[in-house]
């Protein structure tokens, strides 16, 4: 009897990263023998702001395969990936092109809000490109990892501080979370942004934090909505200076993100900046 077992799989996911229907899809063809499983995440367009900062792009896209092979592991699966072109029906083309895949596992938001289902991606790759394809739905907003808090923390020159780490330490406490730190900067300070987030996930890691990030553009407002595109986020945490320094709280952040997003949205205010950045 012939062996009709899907061996080879390739996993397509993007913005539903987390979903455990997702998790679970690929973690039950595992567990029936699959010999290698690899991960491909399309770099998604951001929706706002009139400026693409391509590192930004790139940066969610690896964080998201980051997260996907991550919670496969968790789940007893081992993974490989890589990040790949926005398009995913050129992605999934290539991929295939490149190595053999018996099985495509595409998963998506539900039909009213995904790009790829309006542009009717499962159907065209099934019949294009000639591969049983598993389409996996997910819906962040039902179905995101049970256990699991995904934390989204905005800041810039209070990232690492300690009203801020011992904000979010509080919440460990409360049960296990995943913390995304997102740093908006000025194109003339972008080392400096750059420097202050890796120095800041150190010190979230050695605390014993589950700690992603990445720096954005340097418009709060829109680093949080592009943000809420690119993860999928429980909570959002604003951290500022007190209100005669912050230029983000002189914008009314706070209140306009929380108009924007039903999200709970928590303000934490730092006495001190974390790190002075030199004088130029």
């Amino acid at each position: 009897m012939t062996d009709e077992r899907p061996r080879r799989i390739l996993v397509v996911a993007n913005e539903t990263v987390g979903g455990s229907a997702l998790i679970e899809a690929v973690r039950r063809h595992a567990d029936d023998g699959s010999e290698s499983i690899r991960v491909i995440c399309p770099q998604n367009r951001p929706k706002h702001g009139n400026v693409i900062y391509e590192d930004a792009v790139s940066a969610a896209a690896a964080n998201r395969l980051e997260l996907t092979l991550s919670d496969l592991r968790e789940a007893g699966v081992e993974a490989r990936g890589e990040i790949v072109d926005p398009d995913p029906y050129t992605a999934i083309r290539d991929a295939l092109e490149a190595e053999g895949t018996d099985l495509v596992i595409i998963s998506t938001h539900p039909q009213t809000r995904s790009g790829w289902l309006q542009r009717s991606l499962v159907n065209r790759v099934e019949r294009d490109l000639g591969v049983e394809v598993e389409h996996v739905v997910v819906d962040l907003d039902q179905d995101a990892r049970e256990g699991i808090t995904s934390t989204l923390v905005v800041a810039n020159r209070t990232a690492g501080g300690e009203s801020l780490l011992n904000a979010l330490k509080s919440k460990t406490t409360e049960g296990r979370h995943r913390f995304i730190l997102v740093c908006p900067q000025n194109d003339e300070r972008r080392e400096l942004a750059e420097e202050r987030l890796a120095q800041t996930l150190e010190v979230m890691r050695e605390a014993g934090f589950e700690a992603i990030g990445q720096t954005m553009g340097p418009d709060p407002f829109v680093a949080v909505q592009n943000a809420l595109q690119y993860y999928p986020v429980d909570e959002i945490v604003i951290s500022t200076f007190e209100e005669t320094r912050s230029g983000w709280l002189g914008t009314d952040l706070i209140e306009r993100v929380r108009s924007a997003t039903a999200k709970p949205v928590e303000h934490i205010v730092a006495e001190t900046a974390a790190r002075e950045e030199p004088s130029v």
